[in-house]
């Protein structure tokens, strides 16, 4: 069962307690297995596993397992007695890692149900002390061992439970040692308060109790001058925890003499803490801390009887006589009090949640016993937190971040304080008015907003109203507050605010009855049914909206709120929100609230703008479904010319434009689309023709759904032809526009597809081939930009669309008169080498769809198409062989799989050039996982081909060479076509591929071309990757004896270039050559002048050096001309 199965079960009882024991004897109890040590271990953790998830489940309804406590945790503590005793008496039956999981087991009891639940099974009598201390106390026992944390922790917790037994330590005692015992225990609760763990606490439990007994209770005084000098000298944080945590738990349960003699020594450790920065940038320091102070003051106060017992003492007959006197009782209010209280303040705008809630808890505890006056001038003091960053904005949204805190730290204050029923009745105008505000507190920070919490503790602090206060203090408020409180249990962004106001809604309903239709609506903003955010806005929103006490306000807050909120999500969901209310009464309600929605079209908050669209989107829709809503429809439509064209026509604001073209499609009216133009285009045409071109996929089909909505087919066919046209100009306006030229390339054949049934009637032969001429030139889009190699896209979409209209045109020729004008075989052939080509380039996903898309070409079945095989696939039964062969197809996308059987394709002479242009790009990839099959399958088949062609063999590597010097010779000027090819020559004669081709004339002939290519006007050119490519391709036709003395006659213009970097490469390259290839003569001499040489260190400013590697250069080629 995962996770999302137990949010959503209830249980009514421990039902898995069979299943639970069984585990649990299985660790207590275990039979002898013969596993290893390591197994064994292995196998434990899955039953402690096992355990652990059964406890969480439960762990929302622990309550359900407490009657099952004792006999569940009364085996376990047993053992682990029996255990501890058997360790001491050096009795090794039970190992120690036995020990320790027996206290694991008993560790994940206390974090089920927390320790005070589970101490209570543990044994406490008085013998038991020598058992736990001295197990503790052992040398090299199981509890020193580091790894045995829950140990320590479960004996520590069985220590302080001890602790409490009211008998004297000393009777442990020899005569000579007495206060041994105490002194034993204090040190192994010190020793572990410097622990980063849970035994920690349990160190802070035990010395707490061990302070708090009146036999060792002077040992307290010498703890906090410890304490004291710990805090000032040290820097280790936890163990000024573990001083902080004792200290907190003697001023909650010991004595309030205890606090009250020793007040100066209190007060002296917390204001060291407070002087020690390190220290104070801790949060759980400064909770601690907070704690502190507010504990000692309590224990310097005398516990009083509040108003908040009010109703209990009217049933036993308490007199309000009686109350007023018990509030008029005047005490002495300790000095400590005011400073302590200012501290408190100041906590409550700590940065930290949990410090904040110390502090308001200390506050409220202090005001209650406190006289009525003071309890009311800490309330004044509370309240004017919340001015601090207000008292001079206008809007919420102005508060500074900070703000967040002081408001939250405020808002619990006055929750706990309304909790104890500390608020007077002429208090609640002030503190609602400001918990009004709250619940509506959201900043904006970033990417995000805060301020969930403010609003969590305002819902916290209604619900504790509605508890404390009467009914008739509560009476001339609980309209408006039900109003916001259902407000925000509908349209509050969070859930568990949402789920906060409705628990405080129904705490209103149910303590005072004075809600609006109260049970109803309670039973439509209940704790699930606000839940889902979809839910709340589009279900329960319109139900409550029936009621007119709410129907208004929940209008403003989504037309005041919801639609400006940061969140678009939010804006939509408020706009479909806004309908469904509006759909009870759209004649009345619709006209005003668009009237409204039309002013934010004019703010200069993008939020504003886009809300009021979404709005104004749903209220056109609406109108769709009745006629007589004609005219406001059209209205709706006319408020698009009031939108700003720069906020509008941004591509900084694509929601605001996808948002206008859902407007469109909603609103605009035949007539519209009939008017004649004056002049310029209108507002609602540029927005359209505004998001076709938008980069944006959201924009794109928002605008697109504007055009089929409302059958604008002008706009489609105009800006096909534009899209079209932008394919063959790459000017920079164009190329900003690639997603814009996908999508027009991808409609083609979809257009094909709708009118094939009747293609005479529609289409032109010409306007086809026109359509696959734009296809075939979109392979050839290489545009990059920021993203990368974003022509890859179109590249895709016109390799599925030549294929999808090949497939479309062959699959209904035998319907199509004059299928060979419409297709014409030339055409189709070019397409089928246009695919093999990116079939074979870097990209994988260009490839896997091109290998597709080939695949659907080959399979198609032309049974009775006149002519069909004009329109065959040429080579098909080798593509067939190699690629539908019955095999395992792992996909074009895998080189290693592809490139061995695509360079086979070579032999389909229809194909090649294209197919040879691909492998050449392909060649020169810096992509290894495309660029080392290639390169390999490519030199492979060269080296299987014969040197010249003969009858037999179509192909050979003289034909290679001369195709690929073809195609570089067409394009000398282009890099980005000769440096490929010159890179793919050097990988075929680095693999030996033309090792025979300079033994004949015509295959020396052409190796002679391309050294001519390679050598020319290498002093011009500045491309250093050509420069490279060319020096390779002289270097590596050295060991061809025809060409060698040419070859050596050019070195020096690389050796000596003007380039450093390039003359080191060729000293490097050419000594790689010389080292692995045989050159038929001695190049002994020639490789010590290419080592002797700096070839890199020369400078071209220094004269001297420069004919120094001119003169190397020289006496190095001289080298290699000798016979």
């Amino acid at each position: 069962m995962d996770d999302s199965q137990y949010d959503n079960r209830i249980f009514t009882a421990f039902e898995k307690k069979e299943e639970f024991t069984e585990l649990q004897n299985q660790i207590l109890f275990p039979e002898p297995s013969g596993r290893s040590p390591g197994e064994d271990a292995e196998a434990y953790g899955g039953i402690a596993m096992k355990i652990s998830n059964i406890l969480d489940e439960y762990l929302e309804q622990s309550y359900l397992v407490d009657s099952h406590l004792e006999s569940l945790i009364t085996p376990v503590v047993n053992q682990l007695k029996a255990s501890a005793s058997e360790a001491r008496a050096g009795v090794t039956e039970r190992n120690s890692e036995y020990t320790a999981r027996v206290a694991f087991l008993l560790y994940l009891y206390v974090k089920f149900r927390g320790y005070k639940t589970i101490t209570r099974f543990f044994p406490h009598e008085i013998a038991d002390l020598e058992i736990a201390l001295g197990f503790l106390l052992m040398p090299n026992g199981p509890a020193s061992i580091p790894r045995y944390w829950s140990l320590r922790y479960i004996m520590l917790l069985w220590l302080s439970l001890i602790c409490m037994l009211p008998f004297d330590l000393e009777q442990f005692d020899e005569h000579e040692h007495r206060g041994r015992t105490a002194a034993n225990i204090e040190s192994v609760a010190k020793a572990q308060l410097s622990k980063a763990g849970v035994e920690r606490d349990a160190a802070a439990i035990l010395l707490s109790r061990l302070y708090s007994r009146k036999d060792t209770v002077s040992k307290f005084p010498a703890f906090l001058l410890w304490s004291k000098d710990l805090i000032q000298s040290s820097t280790e944080v936890f163990s000024v925890m573990g001083c902080l945590r004792v200290l907190c738990e003697v001023t909650k349960s010991g004595s309030a003499y205890l606090v009250q003699d020793h007040l100066p020594a209190f007060l002296q450790v917390s204001l060291a803490v407070s002087e020690h920065k390190n220290l104070m940038s801790n949060t759980v320091i400064r909770k601690l801390r907070t704690k502190l102070v507010a504990r000692v003051v309590l224990r310097l106060l005398p516990v009083r009887s509040r108003r908040s017992r009010k109703r209990g003492k009217i049933l036993i007959g308490t007199t309000d006589e009686q109350e007023e006197s018990l509030d008029n009782d005047e005490i002495d209010v300790p000095e400590e009090t005011e400073s302590t209280l200012e501290e408190l303040f100041q906590g409550l705008q700590d940065k930290d949640t949990v410090v904040r809630y110390s502090a308001a808890k200390g506050i409220a505890r202090i005001a209650e016993r406190l006289p009525a006056d003071f309890g009311e001038q800490i309330l004044d003091n509370v309240l004017q937190l919340y001015s601090i960053h207000s008292i001079a904005l206008a809007r919420m949204y102005e508060l500074p971040t900070v703000a967040e805190a002081t408001w939250h730290g405020a808002s619990i204050a006055c929750a706990e304080l309304a909790r104890r029923g500390l608020i007077a009745n002429h208090k609640l105008q002030e503190v609602l008015d400001w918990q009004g505000k709250a619940l509506y507190f959201d900043i904006r920070q970033g990417s995000h907003s805060i301020g969930s919490s403010v609003r969590d503790a305002a819902s916290y602090v209604i619900w504790s109203l509605a508890k404390a206060q009467s009914t008739d203090a509560l009476a001339p408020f609980m309209v408006d507050l039900s109003q916001k409180l259902v407000t925000v249990s509908i349209y509050d962004r969070e859930v568990h605010i949402r789920r906060a106001a409705s628990a405080a809604f129904q705490e209103c309903v149910g303590r005072t009855n004075l809600c609006p239709h109260g049970i109803p609506v309670l039973g439509k903003t209940d704790f699930y049914s606000v839940g889902l955010r979809r839910n709340a806005f589009l279900v329960a929103a319109p139900e409550v909206a029936g009621y007119e006490e709410y129907r208004t306000v929940l209008i403003d807050h989504v037309l005041g709120f919801t639609l400006r909120h940061w969140d678009p999500v939010m804006r939509q969901l408020g706009a479909q929100s806004l309908k469904e209310i509006c759909h009870r009464d759209m004649s009345t309600l619709a006209p005003t609230i668009a009237t409204r929605l039309a002013e934010y079209l004019t703010f200069p908050d993008s939020a504003d703008v886009h809300g009021a669209l979404l709005a104004l989107t749903e209220l056109a829709s609406e109108c769709r479904q009745d006629v007589h809503l004609e005219p406001l429809r059209r209205q709706i439509f006319s408020y698009l010319e009031t939108i700003p064209p720069t906020t509008v026509l941004s591509h900084r604001h694509e929601l605001i434009t996808a948002a206008a073209c859902n407007l469109i499609a909603t609103s605009i009216a035949l007539e519209d689309l009939e008017s004649p133009s004056k002049g310029a285009l209108p507002p609602w045409r540029k927005i359209i023709e505004f998001g076709l071109k938008n980069r944006g996929i959201a924009v794109q089909e928002s605008a697109a759904e504007a055009i089929v909505d409302r059958q604008v087919l002008c706009i489609v066919y105009e800006y096909a032809i534009t899209a079209d046209t932008g394919t063959y100009d790459q000017s920079p306006t164009t190329l900003q526009n690639v997603e814009a030229r996908r999508n027009a390339y991808a409609s083609i054949s979809q257009i094909l597809e709708n009118v094939v049934p009747r293609l005479s009637e529609h289409l032109t032969p010409a306007v086809v081939c026109e359509m696959i001429d734009s296809l075939q030139v979109g392979l050839e889009d290489y545009t990059t930009d920021e993203r990368g190699d974003v022509g890859s896209w179109i590249r895709m979409v016109c390799i599925k669309g030549l294929a999808d209209v090949s497939v479309i045109l062959l699959a209904n020729g035998q319907h199509i008169p004059a299928l060979e004008s419409y297709l014409p075989p030339a055409k189709f052939h070019t397409a089928i080498g246009g695919i093999l080509k990116q079939g074979v380039e870097r990209l994988d996903n260009v490839r896997q769809q091109a290998g597709q898309q080939l695949l659907r070409i080959l399979e198609l079945q032309l049974l009775n198409l006149p002519g069909k095989e004009r329109w065959a696939v040429e080579g098909g039964s080798l593509m067939h062989r190699l690629f539908l062969n019955g095999e395992e197809n792992i996909g074009w996308h895998e080189g290693t799989w592809l490139f061995p059987k695509a360079v086979q394709l070579l032999e389909i002479k229809e194909y090649r050039r294209q197919l040879l242009s691909g492998l050449v790009l392909s060649v020169s990839s810096r992509t290894d996982s495309t660029q080392r099959p290639v390169s390999t399958s490519l030199v492979n088949f060269a080296k299987s081909l014969p040197p010249r062609e003969t009858a037999d063999a179509g192909y050979s590597s003289q034909t290679l060479a001369e195709d690929l010097i073809a195609h570089c010779s067409q394009n000398l000027t282009a890099n980005g076509i000769v440096i490929p090819v010159l890179q793919t020559f050097n990988v075929l004669l680095e693999g030996d591929a033309f090792e025979a081709l300079h033994e004949h004339p015509s295959g020396s002939q052409s190796l002679r071309t391309l050294f001519s290519i390679a050598s020319r006007n290498i002093p011009k050119v500045k491309n250093v990757q050509r420069i490279s490519a060319c020096m390779r391709i002289l270097v590596n036709m050295l060991p061809m004896p025809a060409l060698r003395p040419q070859c050596v006659a050019k070195l020096p213009e690389f050796l000596a270039h003007r380039y450093p970097k390039m003359r080191a490469d060729t000293a490097e390259y050419l000594y790689l050559i010389l080292q692995t290839k045989d050159l038929g003569i001695e190049t002994d001499e020639a490789e010590d002048v290419i080592l002797e040489t700096e070839w890199h260190l020369a400078d071209n400013r220094s004269s001297s050096d420069l004919a120094t590697v001119r003169e190397a250069a020289w006496r190095c080629a001289e080298l290699l001309s000798e016979e």
